[in-house]
């Protein structure tokens, strides 16, 4: 009899155990008491005999899930992309809605496996998508059209891992979430149906907390200590005042900052990116903006250089004064350089250098997402760099 009372407790913590694992599994109801929404753009419906949202005439959409809080774990859902755009799930979002993290699909009709674009992690900062400034947090997935894509999400701390449609292999891999949110709300957007929404907090399948390692940080030839001085309106039109000779003398003066410009010290991240509008933020109506960067480049003599640039969206070049480079990269232009990323590839020039110290100045004009630069030298032998 003692050993059938020790198979019956066995039994029990079994039964208890697994009804623990089944508490973790949240299904949300896709029925409008679960969400806040606009009526005008949103309706909840049945369909393939399933609970969906979708938009009203096709329309785009937000919902916004109520009283669930997330931090880590597995958010899986299912969404059939009815149009285009850029359908995806944001997390761990602040209160206002304004900062957290941005998982998408970017939908414009059928795609290839391999196309690199088709999947987009970013920070939402400020109510704005850092996409532009996230060129490496991209991957490519297959993609169904007609049908339902499963998505599923495993957040841990700092890491993520995304499987789209193959739940064995992720699409794509996130080293470091670059929100400050650690928790917060979750919303789903687009102009697509979403269906079976399940949430599985604290079920993160071994995946680290802890941010991984990214081999950029091991690279000494980027420039990732620098100053940034204050913003400023920047109007439509205005350029940076460069130096031009003259038979009469210096017939215009350089628009660089004076000795009365003041400083504050910006770090690139892990990835190399030196962003900007971590420090200023949002504006209104398309507002342009600029600001300058400096840095110090010490040489051992006299020596050339070549210098790979990301910015977004204008960059004026200054070398001691001198300019050396400028270039535009406006997204959906002629101009625009890797679809308007800002990335490592977006230009290439030369930094001739002299013996002993040297100062870089850019000036950054920057109206639309994203703002910042990313830089990089072919060679540091012989250079120092700010410390």
């Amino acid at each position: 009899m003692k050993k059938r009372s020790v198979f019956i407790s066995i039994a029990v913590l079994i039964t208890c155990c697994g009804a623990k694992a089944q508490a973790k599994h949240i299904t949300v109801p896709m029925q409008p008491a679960a969400w806040q929404f606009d009526s005008s753009k949103t309706e909840f419906v049945l369909y393939k005999s399933v609970r969906c949202v979708k938009g009203r005439n096709n329309a785009f959409y937000q919902v916004f899930l109520k009283d669930q809080v997330f931090t880590a774990g597995t958010i899986e859902f299912d969404v059939e992309l009815s149009g285009m755009g850029f359908p995806g799930i944001n997390f761990r979002m602040s209160a206002d809605n304004k900062n957290g993290e941005h998982f998408y699909i970017r939908s414009f009709g059928p795609v290839s496996s391999a196309t690199r674009t088709t999947l987009q992690y970013a920070e939402i900062k400020d109510g704005v998508s850092m996409w532009d400034l996230a060129d490496e947090y991209q991957a490519g997935a297959v993609i169904h059209q007609d049908s339902w894509n499963h998505v599923k999400l495993v957040i841990s701390g700092k890491q993520m891992k995304a499987y789209v449609n193959d739940m064995h292999k992720p699409a794509l891999v996130v080293p470091e979430l670059e929100s400050s949110q650690r928790s917060g709300g979750i919303s789903l957007s687009g102009n697509v149906i979403f269906a079976n929404l399940v949430i599985k907090p604290g079920v993160v399948e071994s995946l680290d907390s802890s941010a991984a390692l990214n081999v950029i940080a091991n690279d000494t030839r980027y420039l990732r200590k620098w100053e940034v001085a204050p913003a400023i309106g920047f109007p439509f039109g205005k350029e940076i005042i460069i130096s031009l000779p003259s038979m009469y003398g210096t017939l215009t003066k350089a628009d660089l900052p004076d000795s009365s410009a003041k400083w504050q010290p910006l770090i690139a991240n892990n990835r190399g990116i030196v962003n900007v509008y971590n420090l200023f933020g949002a504006t209104e109506n398309d507002a342009r903006r600029l600001t300058w960067l400096r840095t110090t480049i010490i040489a051992d003599k006299e020596q050339e250089r070549t210098i790979q640039l990301g910015f977004s969206d204008e960059a004026w070049v200054f070398i001691n004064g001198q300019i050396v480079y400028a270039g535009k990269n406006y997204f959906g232009t002629p101009q625009a350089k890797n679809d308007g990323r800002c990335t490592i590839e977006n230009a290439n020039f030369t930094l001739p250098l002299k013996q002993g110290k040297n100062e870089i100045m850019i000036a950054l004009a920057n109206y639309f997402y994203g703002w910042g630069i990313i830089a990089r030298l072919d060679d540091t032998a012989g250079l120092s760099l700010s410390e």
